[in-house]
């Protein structure tokens, strides 16, 4: 038999309800950890107990407090709950926490559930009866429309087998958590273990951790190795998306830790202030204004910030100052301190007086952009609320400024890299490691960027073999990365569209067209420089002797200074390559003589006056062939 299915099963409902003694009566655990809480009798903070519903089918319970003053608490809790046990009161019906409850899972995106008639044992049947038509009305339209609805009573026990089995037939429903994601845990409660040392816990919503993983605790940025773990209360040495997960944790202090931190994968993820996000606000909420401050719960944590409306009024074009009541917009979370946030967490705000939950929803880009077009910004929170990666990854390579990094999509959506690489479509692979990949229309445009420069350079410089690849980087692509760059050239060598001469590029048409009088100037530059070796004319003497105009005898000099056949080593001084290739060979035999030499040993050695040694040498320094060394030079 294959692991057990785990499922997070989270009670909701109002304060005095009886959610509690009914986990209690069902699980045999008083989920009340505080003395407070049992000495008052309610419920302050989140409890916790195990239930094996089935064969290879485990529940672990989060009860969470039904006072008003700590819905706080039950958010931290109710984040990553897959089947809620939706408890109301026979003897009492719906009241107001058990409203704001619902609205909670809701607006988590609780999918699965079953209801609770508690105290039924202190009531007449009867009113029973009109107890679960009052609530079967409620949840009409809801995740909870035509779940079960259980009388039961945790003094007598009656029901609780109905309870259990309703219970257990909605956790196999629940599709079960994909490890194929990037470990993330909310952490929902932190202690010491004596002999241990410190302990977080939560319900792991990504991935899998294993014993001896290092993981990051966020905000903090810390790395810490984990230490132990246990699942639903068993030692496990891996942990898997879906459970409730308790973490011993090495080299870190308990008093650092706490609600509302979150675990990670490391190096993966990155806390943000500003989160873009798809918004729903209750239908029962005053509008909300443009800027609005609230509290952001998301995971265990709760945080400040304001609302900032992104979208636009179709008859004016101007940003919508508020949204009314059962809306839906994007928008914009601007927090007070960075939150840790993937595409798709859900979230839920509450006003700050009276603090109640107004809306909620899920969080669509954690990493937006500061600046862009609306437009642009609608395709992408378009792309994001569409929850295809494809779509996603076509977006963001779309909009790059050249090249999207696979590392970026994963901090946005936890995606594995595996599967970036499959749902990358038409985009294409320009680094592996680290991935990066381009859109096949942004890469066109690149390439007709450089082969619009290669033309306009030619047309620009007719005698000259090519465009200095450096000068390609430093110029039309001067602030794109430069792996980028070379991807651009290797596809459009590839195509035949542009060929490389050594460090030159040019089209793949370009040939050098020179007229008569260009061939054979061209020819008696060269050869004057073959024949002078290393006794040069100057240029300022030498280009008016040619048969060709000032102006096109500078273009030809510049030609073959590309081509390397020609050699400058001043202002006004070139050589040709063979001359200096002889002057090297020789000092490289001198070198293994004594490589040391003075300025008259070199004129000796080279066959120079003065006049061309000093230039020579200065030539050969900033070459770094020889450096000098007081009045002498050392070959090197």
């Amino acid at each position: 038999m294959g692991a057990p299915k785990h499922v997070i099963v989270g009670t909701a409902g109002h304060i005095d309800h009886g959610k509690t003694a009914l986990v209690e009566a069902l699980t045999g655990v008083n989920a009340d950890r505080w003395e407070e809480e049992r000495r008052r009798g309610i419920t302050i903070d989140l409890g916790f107990a195990d239930l094996d519903l089935d064969e290879g089918l485990r529940a672990g319970f989060i009860d969470v407090p039904g006072h008003e003053r700590f819905v706080r608490n039950m958010l931290a809790g109710a984040s990553g709950i897959d089947v809620v046990l939706f408890v109301i009161a026979a003897d009492e019906s719906i009241m107001p926490q058990t409203r704001e409850h619902f609205d909670i899972c809701r607006l988590l995106g609780v999918q699965r559930g079953v209801i609770a008639l508690t105290k039924a044992d202190l009531v007449e049947p009867d009113l029973v009866e009109l107890v679960r038509l009052e609530a079967q009305e409620f949840v009409e339209g809801s995740f909870l429309d035509g779940a079960p609805v259980v009388a039961v009573s945790a003094k007598t026990g009656a029901g609780l087998d109905e309870l259990r089995a309703a219970l257990a037939e909605a956790a196999r429903e629940v599709t079960a958590k994909s490890a194929r994601s990037r470990f993330r845990l909310p952490v929902d409660r932190s202690f010491v273990i004596k002999g241990f040392g410190s302990v977080v816990t939560g319900t792991l919503v990504a991935g899998a951790v294993s014993l001896e993983d290092e993981v990051e605790v966020h905000p903090l940025g810390r790395r810490v190795r984990v230490r132990g773990l246990q699942r639903h209360g068993e030692k496990v040495s891996r942990a898997d998306a879906g459970s409730r997960t308790a973490v011993n944790l090495a080299g870190i202090d308990a008093s650092e830790l706490a609600r509302g931190m979150t675990l990670s994968e490391p190096g993966v993820f990155e806390p943000s202030t500003d989160l873009d996000c798809e918004l729903d606000l209750l239908a029962s909420a005053p509008a909300l204004k443009h800027g609005s401050p609230v509290h952001f719960h998301i995971g265990a944590a709760e945080l400040e910030g304001k609302v900032l409306l992104l979208e636009r009024s179709e008859e004016t074009g101007q940003r919508v100052r508020s949204l009314a009541p059962g809306g839906r917009a994007f928008a914009r979370v601007r927090l007070k301190e960075p939150a840790l946030a993937v595409s798709g967490d859900r979230f839920v705000i509450r006003r700050f007086s009276p603090v109640t939950t107004i809306g909620g929803g899920r969080v669509l880009d954690p990493q937006p952009p500061r600046r862009e077009a609306y437009a642009v910004r609608v395709a992408r929170l378009r792309a994001f609320a569409s929850g295809d990666l494809a779509m996603i990854l076509d977006n963001l390579a779309l909009t790059a400024r050249d090249r999207l990094e696979a590392a970026d999509v994963v901090r946005r959506t936890g995606a594995l890299e595996a599967d970036i690489r499959a749902a990358a479509g038409a985009l294409l692979v320009v680094r592996e490691a680290p991935l990066a990949l381009v859109h096949s229309e942004r890469l066109a445009a690149a390439q007709k960027k450089l082969l619009d420069d290669l033309a306009a350079f030619h047309k620009a410089n007719p005698l000259l073999a090519g465009k200095p690849r450096g000068a390609v980087h430093s110029g039309p692509f001067a602030t794109a990365p430069e792996a980028f760059v070379e991807y651009v050239i290797a596809s459009l060598v590839k195509a035949k569209k542009i060929a490389e001469d050594g460090e030159l590029l040019r089209l793949a048409t370009h040939s050098i067209q020179m007229d008569a009088e260009e061939e054979k100037a061209r020819d008696a530059m060269v050869n004057a420089f073959v024949e002078a070796g290393l006794e040069v004319p100057t240029l300022k003497a030498f280009l008016p002797t040619l048969p060709v105009d000032a102006k096109r005898a500078q273009r030809l000099l510049g030609a073959l200074l590309r081509e390397g056949l020609l050699v400058r080593i001043s202002v006004d001084l070139v050589f040709h390559r063979d001359a200096l290739q002889g002057l090297l060979a020789k000092l490289a035999e001198r070198k293994a003589l004594d490589p040391r030499l003075t300025v008259p040993e070199f004129k000796d050695l080279s066959g120079v006056s003065r006049k061309y040694a000093i230039p020579l040498l200065e030539y050969l320094d900033r070459a770094r062939i020889t450096r000098r060394d007081g009045d002498a030079r050392v070959i090197n």
